[in-house]
């Protein structure tokens, strides 16, 4: 599965047309114990840059944005009894949402792991 970054700190990673999103572990490094997940519905229909989810932490309530355009196919149960999950494996059974792309071209516009490495490295 191919994997991009955007400079809010969201990850997805594609796999055809579908894809998982979340954030990623520097996002939740910065926002510290995570202790609530607010999750779109399924069903939702997603624009690109709009304001989704919100994850709440000891430290800070943050915005997670759509990295695409879609629409909502699952979110990730877990997270209702375990949002630590977000911390302990941001990239991987963290993930919030998932869902089908309206507009793949919208991908041309986020970072490939490099990129998104050499960003963070920049801050």
């Amino acid at each position: 599965m191919a994997r991009y970054f955007t400079k809010d700190h969201e990850w997805i990673a594609l796999d055809g047309d579908d894809a998982t999103v979340g954030i990623t572990d520097y996002a939740q490094g910065q926002l510290g114990d995570i202790t609530f997940v607010e999750l779109p519905a399924e069903g939702a229909v997603l624009a690109r840059g709009a304001s989704v989810s919100v994850v709440d932490s000891v430290k800070a309530a943050s915005d997670v944005y759509s990295p695409v355009s879609g629409t909502v196919t699952a979110t990730n149960p877990g997270l209702e009894e375990q949002p630590e999950l977000v911390n302990s494996a941001a990239e991987t059974d963290g993930w919030l949402w998932k869902m089908t792309l309206s507009d793949k071209s919208e991908i041309d516009g986020l970072m490939d792991e490099d990129a998104y490495r050499a960003f963070v490295d920049a801050l």
